[in-house]
């Protein structure tokens, strides 16, 4: 049996912190082998570091505390920046939701933004999810890291088949083979674009130290990243409570009915959610949670492409 030294460290918060609501954007899929959440409450997340890759074991300790076990080379780096994933620098100084989330926003009082300061990490999921329904997405991730990725260090939780598994590297992505990206259900120009981001991985890392606009800019210069897919990347590695999802499919029509009770276009739903700047994706994370204001279903559901039968 393998022995891993772990660092704890306890986090207190001067604000309520739901750990769950705050972390929860980083998961994707539930099957994520980088991601799950424990029956008890726990939350584990897996990461590559500059120093090296860590797991990390959250268990909330009361409303503004929670204790964090870390264990693997990057643990020592993930305790500095634990604030920082944490959304202690997350500020809603000026924010007033909308009428129509007001209830969620007082449930949800303990959800920040989250800020990983890992954009490979965000970036390759949103590729994979673009322009394809999310379980198939999901479905490539948890192939594709459970085949490249490599054993997370630590204990895994005894519910999850497999273990936990860390993401690859930059360089592992450029080398997946064009068979491997088909078994995953990846079409070939999703899986270019992921090879280009992780050939230039070093030049986008560098973009959670610029401001907002000036990041996603550097990440749409990448060719196969869009506006959707920066802003996906944007709320999750740099912790930007404004960046709102343009291009989403179903997005538009969900924020237009709850908020003006009509479907809307992407230039709709922006005018809807200008009021509410520099908050919109704070505003649409409360919409999701509310889970009260969906939009009537139109037509039937889109057959799931599957590229593998390609």
């Amino acid at each position: 049996m393998v022995h891993w030294d772990v660092l704890t460290v306890r986090h207190s918060s001067p604000r309520r912190l739901d750990v769950a609501l705050t972390l929860g954007p980083l998961g994707h899929g539930p099957a994520d082998p980088t991601f799950h959440r424990g029956v008890d409450g726990t939350v584990w997340r897996t990461s590559l570091l500059h120093t090296g890759p860590v797991t990390q074991r959250f268990v909330p300790a009361g409303p503004h505390e929670v204790v964090v076990h870390l264990w693997g080379d990057g643990a020592r780096e993930a305790a500095e920046t634990l604030p920082a994933l944490l959304g202690e620098d997350d500020d809603t100084t000026g924010f007033a939701p909308p009428p129509q989330v007001r209830d969620a926003h007082r449930r949800a009082a303990g959800m920040r933004m989250v800020r990983t300061g890992r954009v490979l990490e965000a970036l390759v999921p949103a590729v994979l999810e673009q322009r394809v329904q999310i379980v198939t997405a999901h479905r490539a991730w948890r192939w594709l890291v459970r085949r490249h990725g490599t054993p997370a260090p630590g204990p895994a939780p005894a519910d999850v088949p497999g273990g936990l598994r860390v993401v690859p590297d930059a360089r592992t992505w450029t080398r997946v083979p064009v068979w491997d990206w088909h078994r995953a259900g990846v079409d070939p120009g999703r899986a270019r674009t992921v090879a280009r981001c992780a050939l230039v991985a070093p030049r986008l890392e560098e973009a959670c130290a610029m401001a907002p606009a000036e990041a996603r800019l550097r990440l749409e210069k990448v060719q196969g990243v869009g506006v959707w897919t920066s802003a996906e990347v944007a709320q999750r590695a740099f912790g930007d409570a404004d960046a709102v999802s343009v291009g989403d499919f179903h997005l538009p029509a969900a924020v237009g009915w709850a908020l003006s009770g009509e479907r809307t276009d992407d230039g709709g739903m922006l005018r809807l959610l200008a009021p509410y700047a520099p908050h919109r994706h704070r505003v649409v994370r409360l919409l999701m949670i509310d889970g009260r204001h969906k939009a009537p279903r139109r037509g039937p559901k889109l057959p799931i492409a599957d590229y593998r039968a390609f």
